[in-house]
């Protein structure tokens, strides 16, 4: 997939380009489903395939006291879209000049000049622009004038999606789930299970020392969607692509913290010893264990631990054999 960085170098691909815009935050199946029908009237027409995304999501700038957590960073996004199959995706750094701008530029600038857009393909609720005042209507009205034609879709995943409900799917339905620790009904909607990603850092090194049980302190940032606190049976990948199973606790360690520490992500790998310390782990959550708890004593929670350690091989073998959750 081409990456473009810098809008003001946009090059029009030979023969147009079928376009669609917006956060595309997880990449969720409504967005993959929209993707899907934009590539298939692509490759009809001879069209290259592009998304126009953001270098942060909009709302970070034009509302910043209620903007959402994400389900996934900049660099996750970019390789979601390359696995969806997408031939180019636009990053357009969203600052407060990009939010003042008309809707009407953006489309001069963007779609016509630089991708002499053939078709666009958007969500039917789809804005943009500065006060949201574009939308799919006035998309129709340029692209008459421009030569673009203009489909606005419901997010909706596949017939073969293992979605039940057949409701659109959208961002914020995926993070409500997340929010509330639902992980296993969020994978759904992802077609994957959440990930997190973030370097290893040191914690209070009590883990092993105290507790036999060493964890993967991972800094995920903090405009990342976590589940709610609790322990979850889940997977961590290392830099050189292996996988190992874990139990991973989102939390305050309220055992030790009374009041109520940071929260932290801690990872405890399965059959696992070595170093971690400085390495970009990513963490996916399979399904949620238990609430986080706290204990009188070290050795309940410990006790605990290995309760949590032989749930977490259970659920993820049930995961490996067909059961919740396999195959995303």
């Amino acid at each position: 997939m081409d990456i473009v960085t810098d809008p003001t170098t946009l090059v029009p691909p030979a023969g147009g380009s079928a376009v669609t815009i917006g956060a595309y935050d997880g990449v969720h199946l409504g967005h993959r489903a929209l993707l899907a029908e934009m590539g298939s009237r692509a490759r009809d027409e001879g069209l290259t395939t592009v998304v126009v995304t953001f270098d942060r999501h909009p709302a970070t700038v034009v509302r910043p006291d209620s903007a959402p957590s994400l389900l996934c960073d900049l660099d996750q996004k970019l390789d979601l879209l390359a696995a969806a199959g997408v031939d180019r995706t636009v990053v357009i750094p969203f600052d407060t000049e990009r939010a003042n701008e008309t809707a009407e530029d953006f489309v001069a600038t963007v779609l016509v000049e630089g991708l002499d857009a053939r078709l666009v393909v958007v969500g039917e609720d789809f804005h943009f622009g500065h006060g949201r005042k574009g939308n799919v209507a006035l998309l129709r009205e340029m692209g008459s004038t421009s030569g673009f034609a203009v489909d606005g879709v419901a997010l909706r995943a596949d017939r073969d999606s293992p979605d039940p409900s057949g409701e659109p799917i959208s961002s914020t339905r995926v993070r409500s789930l997340v929010a509330t620790g639902r992980v296993e009904e969020a994978a759904v909607l992802l077609g994957r299970h959440h990930q997190v990603r973030g370097p290893v850092v040191h914690g209070d090194h009590r883990g092993g020392s105290e507790l036999g049980f060493p964890t993967a302190n991972v800094d995920v940032p903090a405009a990342i969607s976590l589940p709610a606190a609790g322990i979850y049976a889940g997977w961590y990948e290392r830099p050189d692509g292996s996988i190992w199973e874990a139990a991973i606790s989102v939390g305050r360690r309220p055992t030790f913290y009374r009041a109520g520490g940071d929260l932290l992500v801690e990872a405890f790998l399965l059959d696992f010893a070595g170093q971690l310390y400085g390495e970009e782990a990513r963490v996916s959550f399979a399904a949620r264990l238990r609430d986080e708890l706290a204990f009188d004593t070290t050795a309940a929670l410990i006790a605990q631990m290995e309760r949590d350690v032989a749930a977490t091989r259970t659920t993820l073998a049930a995961v490996a054999s067909g059961g919740a959750g396999a195959g995303l």
